[in-house]
């Protein structure tokens, strides 16, 4: 059999490359690169209404496909026909399943039963050549085909005897999303062996004591958090903290001679004299150990409660409002996000946790949010961005899909993580913190305290020290204010001041900021307001009066 000859070279007629060109794309020879190109970007055909690749001209001169236009469907998969995600003789979609179906398969030549729902996620994702990619790029693939043939374990001691590394763990976190694995929180289930290697270093009697407040107390309270899905990883490093702090102050107590069910108060205000920060965070070890009856009550000086600092002005608060607003070169989910924390007062930590039911479009085109009990119209052009994100929420990995979380994020079954907005935000000049409590110290002189405790899910005491600092007027806003840029650049002292003394003049501190009630018959049926309407905020760039 003789060898297929060559083609010539010739200038391609879309790219002008000179190269051999093996197809014909609107009556042009095109070089291989731009048939690819062409197969690529399959559209809506105008003949027949089906996304097809438009390689050829209707009796009207339209680009249309080929099926419309009598010719040989060279760009459509072999399998099913479809032209709109190629790769190779086939489309994305069929070539997923033939080597999913490849790789999970059992001995026997079917799908592993307990791996089933990982294939239905790889085949069921929006992009099927990035999975393509995987298969080919990384070693967890290999991992699920031992997985399938038997060859390992499909259980978290599986992993726990694998080198620790990106691609494992998020497998691991992959099984578990799908409940292939038993729920596992990576960094709560690393507190363990740590705590073990901690106890270790300690006397018998030392290590009893801490191991059972460690585990009855602190990591209880974790495993409550991670229940009701609030545990972050403030709390588990809080947690690591006490644990340290309890096993020095028994290591003091050693050295001077005392025994852990003989202090005395006179005890604790000598190391508190000593070692005050650390004296704070033995409270919690103190009321367990008051509780166990392991010791009569003892207390601990508390630092004097202080007011929440605002630092930032209202009118730099409404221009980061207007920023995200319009700036389209910020990540939708970034912009989102800081605009619930600049106008409803939300932290950053929450917004992140929101789920995807949270956001409700009424049919009359009104969108509203649940930060708590209540919704909260969302005012125009904010409800614009917030339609917009529910239509493409970012890349999501598999089992972080859309209906979950308001803002999935890339490790499976996780939402976004916070310090992925928190960045975003400071890059732009915007700190979550300072942003968060001048939205609180706006709101709470605009509301009653139990409406704002109500609609933005907070602590009664929290709604309460918000509104007493608001009644106390912009004097001790503006001395908050001077402080703050004091500290920020002690060298432009008379700078500062006579910024702090502008931020006074923003607004008037007896009109309220931003939030008016509008009447509008929600299709929850919840109400904000004693009356039934249901609150919302404005975005105009100023505060308006309600």
């Amino acid at each position: 059999m003789s060898p297929r000859p060559q083609l010539p070279r010739q200038d391609c007629a879309h790219c002008g490359r000179h190269d051999r060109c093996t197809r014909v794309v609107l009556e042009k020879a095109v070089c291989q690169r731009c048939t690819l190109r062409f197969a690529r970007t399959a559209q809506p055909c105008p003949g027949c209404g089906h996304i097809r690749v438009l390689a050829f001209y209707d009796d009207r001169r339209r680009p249309a496909c080929a099926a419309c236009t009598g010719n040989e469907t060279v760009y459509a998969c072999t399998a099913c026909g479809r032209e709109d995600s190629p790769w190779g003789r086939l489309c994305g979609h069929c070539a997923l399943q033939e080597k999913a179906t490849v790789l999970l398969s059992s001995p026997d030549g079917v799908i592993h039963p307990r791996l089933r729902p990982v294939y239905d996620a790889l085949i069921s994702g929006p992009r099927p050549q990035s999975t393509l990619y995987w298969f080919t790029r990384s070693t967890g693939p290999a991992t699920l085909g031992a997985m399938a043939r038997g060859e390992l374990d499909i259980s978290h001691a599986t992993f726990e005897a694998m080198p620790a590394s990106r691609t494992n763990s998020y497998l691991r976190d992959l099984l578990t999303a799908l409940g292939v694995l038993p729920p596992f929180h990576a960094e709560l289930e690393r507190v363990s062996p740590w705590l073990e290697e901690l106890l270790s270093t300690l006397p018998a009697g030392q290590s009893e004591v801490l191991a059972r407040f460690a585990r009855w107390q602190v990591l209880s309270r974790l495993r409550r958090q991670e229940h009701h899905g609030t545990l972050t990883h403030g709390a588990i490093s809080a947690a690591r903290a006490t644990i340290v702090v309890t096993a020095r102050f028994m290591d003091w107590l050693t050295e001077d001679g005392t025994d852990l069910t003989d202090i005395g108060q006179g005890d604790l205000d000598r190391y508190a004299q000593q070692h005050r920060a650390r004296a704070l965070a033995l409270r919690p070890f103190l009321a367990w150990r008051a509780r166990t009856g392991l010791g009569g009550n003892l207390s601990v000086a508390t630092r004097p409660s202080t007011q929440p600092a605002v630092t930032l002005s209202d009118e730099d608060r409404w221009a980061h409002v207007q920023l995200l607003l319009h700036d389209d070169t910020i990540r939708l989910y970034t912009r989102v996000a800081g605009l619930f924390v600049l106008l409803y007062a939300q932290p950053l930590a929450r917004v992140v946790r929101m789920r995807a039911h949270q956001i409700t479009v009424n049919p009359d085109g009104v969108v509203t949010a649940t930060f708590d009990t209540f919704p909260i119209e969302l005012p125009d052009p904010l409800d614009r961005l917030v339609r917009t994100h529910l239509t493409r929420r970012g890349q999501a990995s598999y089992a972080s899909r859309a209906e979950i979380w308001l803002f999935p994020g890339g490790i499976p079954g996780k939402h976004l993580a916070t310090e992925n907005v928190r960045a975003q935000l400071v890059e732009r000049g915007i700190q979550p913190m300072a942003a968060r409590n001048a939205a609180m110290f706006q709101l709470a002189a605009s509301m009653p305290t139990p409406i704002l405790a109500d609609i933005l899910g907070l602590a009664p005491n929290t709604a309460t020290r918000w509104a007493a600092l608001a009644s106390r007027g912009w004097s001790t806003y503006t001395a908050q204010r001077d402080t703050h840029l004091r500290r920020a650049d002690p060298y432009e002292a008379d700078a500062s001041e006579s910024a702090a003394t502008s931020c006074c003049t923003v607004g008037d501190p007896a009109t309220p900021s931003g939030v008016r009630y509008n009447r509008h018959d929600n299709a929850t049926g919840a109400a904000g307001s004693a009356n039934g309407s249901t609150p919302s905020i404005s975005t105009d760039g100023e505060p308006r009066n309600p």
